[in-house]
């Protein structure tokens, strides 16, 4: 690992100690880290969880199309020949 890659990971690890605000009022953390960015700007932060459903959705969709096609009675009668040439050789 080189030196920038190394500081980077120092700087993501590093342990900060959260400031109370005192007993009795449910010692929220005032001061608490906030997650890293990566150099995104601050309306970009939930981006990743809104292209991991847009990809879910759309394996979603091509299975329900591919489970269509494999229920087809030409696609079976297809499958089934391969099955019983592959068979046959054997």
């Amino acid at each position: 690992m080189d030196e920038v890659e190394q500081s980077r990971v120092e700087a993501m690890t590093a342990k900060v100690q959260p400031v109370r605000t005192g007993a009795g009022d449910g010692g929220e953390d005032r001061n608490a880290p906030s997650p890293p960015t990566d150099g995104l700007p601050g309306g970009d932060l939930g981006m990743a969880t809104a292209e991991y459903a847009v990809a879910t959705l759309a394996a979603v969709g091509f299975a329900g199309l591919l489970f269509a096609v494999l229920r087809s009675g030409e696609v079976q009668e297809l499958l089934l020949e391969l099955v019983r040439r592959a068979l046959s050789t054997v």
